[in-house]
């Protein structure tokens, strides 16, 4: 079951109740990308490191500032790099973030505006 703290109206980070005591580091990144990394045993991190900027065709350095964008900054990574990333670490669809959006649907902008 996952968590949420929110930072203002647009952003809100999930997380698991096992992961409430590192939630400072938790908090620190926009996505989750570190997390997985340091989680694979050191020779395939290592590997990982030079594969995966490959495999999305951006420089080493583009990738590193994916792993450590802040969750705070208006930068961000390219959908298709994110889609890209999430099959790569065999994640579900829109949980390589950490932050879940909150917006409203359009039958209720559509019925503010009347």
């Amino acid at each position: 079951m996952l968590n949420k703290i929110c930072f203002n109206t647009k952003f809100c980070l999930k997380y698991t109740k096992f992961e409430v005591f590192n939630k400072n580091a938790l908090l620190m990144y926009k996505y989750r990308i570190n997390e997985i990394l340091n989680n694979l045993p050191m020779k395939d991190y290592k590997k990982a490191m030079k594969l995966i900027p490959k495999v999305l065709g951006v420089s080493t350095n583009t990738f590193a500032n994916y792993r450590n964008i802040k969750i705070d900054e208006e930068r961000d990574i390219p959908y298709q790099k994110v889609i890209l990333l999430e099959k790569i670490f065999e994640l579900e669809p829109e949980t390589l973030g950490n932050f879940v959006t909150n917006y409203k649907t359009i039958s209720e902008l559509i019925a503010e505006e009347g």
